[in-house]
């Protein structure tokens, strides 16, 4: 029997972040381009099921992380009938690999030893083959070849509904030139500076830009938003807080250009082949940047680490990081304005 005959019952195990389940996305979709009768079922947090939610061929399984054991006893409760071909057990951490307790599966997939941190070995009987880049998503494209699929260019299909994208039209307005600026990661040290957003922004303007803030409701991200925007005289378009995940991922996909830390956004762009530049200075871009992207990052984490390290980086783990909470004031925004420059002339914005 052929993949294409064959019906792969699969369970996907990632519960966060953003960035990391469309990363894991990628994945998912060559598996079902080489299996098109795989039956996919996906355990994913709260934030993520919204994600995903346009998918119709994944089946979400959510797991809120806040209601603990109880609400692993529910996964167990909800699986309890389903016995599943192979679980890909995509996330290293000791909460996803006690959830992974309460799904049956024949093969249970995890990392290779690199970075099956948190114990995870313990918890599968099968492990992927080390990944020959440092990068997420390409440590998570070794999870095909146990299933004899040969892994390929990453490559989206992102289904954006008709009325996601009309909203996203009304939210940009009439502008034929956008740049969506998301300033707020989830931690914040992981934040460029408010000088920097705001020199960035202005010098947007000044090339004939419509510029967008962009951001969930979470109230620093809000709050950071409006200091952009009023330290650029209200002329940005401040949309932070204003879209659900799947309305956001259609603004960006009308966008010409997002300028992003390290946060899930800039994953949901490559997604949508939208420009990214990345600002990076704790974690190397070369492992979490933006996939198709990562020429485009503005980074400091080589000069950093070295510093903080004493030693190489290409000496140094590639999950080394920069403990420094104000490196991202390294970030200078003349580096930031060539960075905007380059991407105008490759992408001929």
């Amino acid at each position: 029997m052929t993949k294409q005959q064959t019906t792969l019952k699969v369970c996907i195990l990632r519960l966060s972040a953003i960035g990391d389940v469309c990363n894991a996305l990628a994945v998912v979709q060559q598996l079902q381009n080489s299996y098109p009768n795989a039956d996919v079922t996906w355990v994913c947090g709260k934030a993520e099921a919204q994600l995903l939610a346009a998918f119709s061929n994944i089946k979400l399984v959510v797991y809120n992380k806040k209601d603990g054991l109880k609400g692993m006893l529910a996964i167990k409760r909800e699986l309890k009938s389903q016995q599943f071909d192979v679980l890909l057990h995509m996330q290293a951490a000791l909460r996803a690999s006690l959830l992974s307790c309460c799904i049956r599966a024949k093969r249970k997939i995890g990392f290779d030893k690199s970075r099956a941190k948190d114990g995870q070995w313990l918890f599968t009987n099968e492990k992927i083959a080390p990944a020959n880049s440092a990068h997420v998503l390409d440590g998570f494209l070794q999870f095909l070849l146990p299933l004899g699929i040969d892994i390929q260019a990453p490559n989206w299909q992102v289904p954006l509904s008709e009325a996601d994208q009309d909203t996203a039209k009304q939210l940009l307005g009439s502008s034929d030139k956008h740049i969506v600026i998301c300033p707020a990661a989830s931690k914040a040290y992981k934040n460029w500076t408010l000088q920097g957003y705001v020199g960035i922004a202005q010098y947007a303007l000044e090339q004939g830009y419509q510029v967008s803030l962009i951001g969930s409701p979470a109230s620093n991200e809000v709050a950071l938003s409006e200091q952009i925007n009023q330290a650029c005289q209200g002329k940005l378009n401040n949309l932070c807080g204003k879209t659900n995940l799947s309305q956001l991922w259609a603004l960006i996909a009308q966008a010409d250009l997002l300028i992003s830390p390290d946060t899930g956004p800039a994953h949901m762009a490559v997604a949508v082949n939208t420009p990214v530049l990345g600002l990076y200075a704790h974690h190397n871009p070369q492992r979490t940047g933006p996939y198709h992207y990562r020429d485009y990052v503005v980074s400091v984490w080589q000069t950093l680490i070295e510093k903080e390290q004493g030693k190489p980086a290409a000496q140094l783990s590639w999950r080394s990081r920069v403990k420094d909470p104000n490196a991202m004031q390294d970030i200078t925004l003349d580096c930031v304005i060539e960075m905007f420059e380059t991407i105008k002339i490759e992408q001929q914005l």
